[in-house]
């Protein structure tokens, strides 16, 4: 499986709950923190959701 890195580029004020549960799924609480996952549907789906908040980058 590929490997994406998933940064945390804004904030979550203001942001519905389900975007907030998101990020926090994905292991983002902090702007700037970055974590790498695998690529899979599951994954790419949550980014997706949260595509304005995060930018992802292949690992």
């Amino acid at each position: 499986m590929a490997k994406i890195k998933v940064t945390k580029v804004k904030s979550a004020i203001n942001r519905t709950q389900r975007q907030k549960r998101t990020l926090e799924a994905l292991g983002l609480k902090r702007i700037g923190q970055v974590k790498e996952h695998e690529a899979t549907p599951n994954i790419l789906g949550m980014v997706a959701k949260v595509s304005h908040l995060v930018s992802v980058e292949e690992a």
